[in-house]
């Protein structure tokens, strides 16, 4: 499919990325998503994971979400996120600390509402070290 289409990644601080793609890859909140250029138009939750963004030169950017909203217009994907993290700042050891601060939490939830918080929080982190992985691999 020939083309390009605006992609546009934003986090509650900052934008994250910025340009043309040829193809962009998501977590979906029923599955993955492919979106080409063209691409029917959607609104959907996304699950904590990596944004691969195979750019208008041929590059490819890794962005990871924790969550968040999708749109996707003919011509432009946004991807709004409270926490977005650029592929080449994910850290290890905050990623692997932050996990075990949330693993520690669920230890010692004693509320329903603890235990989701930490329960969420451990598979946002895990999520991280995944998307960290992935983008590691593809180095």
């Amino acid at each position: 499919m020939a083309g390009t289409i605006q992609v546009n990644v934003v986090s509650a601080e900052e934008s994250i990325f910025s340009g043309e793609a040829k193809f962009v890859a998501l977590p979906g909140e029923a599955g993955e998503l492919g979106i080409y250029p063209r691409h029917t138009p959607l609104i959907t939750r996304i699950r904590p994971g990596a944004v691969r963004i195979e750019t208008a030169d041929g590059g490819e950017e890794f962005v990871f979400v924790a969550g968040g909203i999708l749109e996707v217009q003919p011509t432009t994907v946004t991807v709004l996120s409270d926490t977005a993290i650029r592929g080449k700042d994910l850290d290890d050891e905050k990623a692997n600390a932050a996990k075990a601060v949330a693993e520690e939490a669920l230890k010692n939830a004693k509320t329903d509402i603890d235990i989701a918080m930490a329960q969420s929080e451990l598979a946002v982190m895990a999520a991280q070290l995944a998307a960290l992985r992935k983008y590691r691999q593809k180095k």
